[in-house]
């Protein structure tokens, strides 16, 4: 009788059977009694969310670790995949950076849950894991801020602090507390996201890799793109609070008592459950947007939000996850000083186009023309600098996904270079609705334009096709693109967008704004 795939409690166990020889809290390679020097860990997830540490040698490769995933799971390598963002790994793991997150998905025509979930008993278990309660993953260089953070929340784990979970919200989350009590940092595991196999919330029915909350971010990979988020916020500009990816072990993570197993599993809350989850600090606030008048927010932290938002093309900047601080009284003593954290990153970065939400879009600060310190930072903004920083950073991210950072950054560009303000330009990025029907957004209808003059120019001038040599790289997918055809080419108005009626750009009217971005974007 095999052992299933998708039983947490049998994949939970055997992480100390694989996961072994790092005494230390944080990743490095060590040396056991008897063993030769360690050449990286890798944390492989399968798709029920289940995390298991493998201790890989020099020369190991994914066909070896799948047959060490095959002795602790009894799963044939012939029915599983070992997937590393974009990349499936079929033999060479020298992409693969130390302490990277890897999925291991069954394939296709093995994805059946009749399989008896067998519970491995203790006499299975080898050597109990030993590479500490936080393990940083991703990140080649954490900041001392972000060791120090880890260091804090390790030390009150040791001495039986115990985490919060938190009640708002759709996906798993857990305040983490320092010795003293107080809340130093917020925990979402991948694999308890909206949807998710282990969700505490009841939303649940899909697994790891699947189209998720939004059809164009993953379940499971909203973790990476909070990370991504306090990645690009250079300077701290728009005060995204410190991010890490991590793999994180306690009781108190939730784990549903039917993932994918024929008969009920309750998960022993005295055994540690390890997850790949995002880390971020907890910054003490007064309450959120939602809670409060947008008139005392300042013009700076809106701006600087909003900027953000259009870099990242932001699809859930709602006021719930703009936390707001009070720093003083207002000018001669009336009202209040406040300024805006913005959390909650999980579904920016989407793989394709759709329609963003910026909650911002109709405020009055929003409408402000940008400062100079503003138009400064936009124009020193190098988004191929950032889409490589990432790759760096954060190697499990998807192309499609750098596709979309490099687009948008090169629009908001473009808009502050011509003298669009923030509104603008993320209206110009909204679909809008046309009685019962979504219209594309001026951005996507620029880039079926763009696209459209690509391709007849190689059509016609072949010899001046344009040169690239990551094809892949330079296209990406438009939600809803198989309607271009039914829409006109975009115009582009100083006062915002045309009406569908009239986007067609009249004959005589001198060049239209933006027109660079059709040619720069070449897509």
């Amino acid at each position: 009788m095999s052992r299933d795939l998708d039983c947490p409690v049998q994949t939970q166990m055997a992480v100390a059977v694989l996961d072994r020889s790092f005494s230390s809290e944080y990743p490095a390679s060590s040396k056991t009694e008897g063993r030769p020097l360690s050449w990286k860990r890798v944390f492989v997830q399968t798709d029920n969310g289940s995390v298991l540490g493998i201790e890989l040698e020099r020369g190991e490769n994914a066909h070896s670790v799948k047959k060490k995933l095959q002795i602790a799971l009894n799963v044939s390598t012939e029915e599983s995949s070992l997937t590393f963002g974009d990349l499936v790994l079929n033999n060479d793991l020298s992409n693969v950076r130390n302490d990277s997150p890897l999925l291991l998905t069954r394939n296709q025509m093995h994805r059946s849950s009749s399989t008896p979930c067998l519970s491995p008993t203790g006499n299975g278990v080898q050597q109990r894991d030993r590479s500490g309660p936080i393990a940083i993953l991703g990140c080649s260089s954490p900041s001392p801020e972000m060791k120090q953070l880890a260091k804090d929340i390790v030390k009150a784990i040791r001495n039986d602090v115990d985490p919060v979970a938190v009640n708002s919200g759709m996906g798993g989350a857990y305040y983490f507390d320092n010795i003293w009590g107080e809340h130093v940092a917020i925990v979402k595991p991948t694999d308890e996201e909206p949807f998710a196999p282990n969700n505490p919330k009841g939303f649940v029915g899909k697994t790891l890799g699947q189209p998720g909350l939004k059809r164009s971010v993953r379940v499971g990979e909203t973790g990476f793109r909070e990370v991504a988020a306090y990645l690009l916020d250079h300077g701290n500009f728009a005060k995204v609070p410190p991010t890490m990816l991590v793999k994180i072990t306690h009781t108190v993570f939730n784990v549903n008592a039917t993932v994918g197993c024929n008969h009920k599993v309750f998960h022993n809350n005295s055994q540690p459950v390890s997850k790949i989850a995002s880390l971020q600090q907890f910054i003490p606030h007064d309450f959120d947007a939602s809670d409060h008048g947008t008139s005392s927010f300042p013009v700076s932290a809106v701006h600087r939000i909003g900027i953000l938002d259009i870099r990242i093309f932001n699809t859930d900047r709602h006021s719930g996850n703009l936390l707001v601080r009070k720093v003083g009284p207002g000018s001669d003593n009336f009202g209040v000083q406040t300024e805006l954290i913005p959390i909650d990153h999980g579904l920016c970065l989407p793989e394709c186009l759709e329609d963003p939400y910026f909650e911002w879009i109709h405020w009055p600060q929003a409408s402000i023309p940008f400062s100079e310190e503003e138009l400064e930072y936009i124009a020193n903004l190098d988004p191929v600098k950032d889409a490589d920083m990432l790759r760096m950073e954060l190697p499990m991210i998807r192309k499609a996904c750098l596709r979309v950072l490099v687009l948008s950054t090169i629009f908001l560009k473009e808009g502050a270079a011509f003298g669009l303000c923030l509104s603008e330009i993320g209206e110009m990025m909204s679909r809008q609705f046309t009685g019962k029907e979504e219209e594309p957004s001026e951005l996507e209808l620029l880039c079926m334009e763009a696209r459209k003059w690509v391709e007849d120019r190689e059509l016609f001038l072949p010899e001046a096709g344009v040169e690239d040599d990551d094809d892949d790289f330079t296209q990406f997918s438009l939600d809803g693109e198989d309607d271009s055809d039914a829409f006109e080419s975009p115009s582009f108005s100083r006062f915002g967008p045309m009406k569908a009626s009239h986007r067609k750009h009249a004959a005589g009217a001198g060049p239209r704004p933006l027109q660079r971005l059709g040619t720069s974007c070449q897509f």
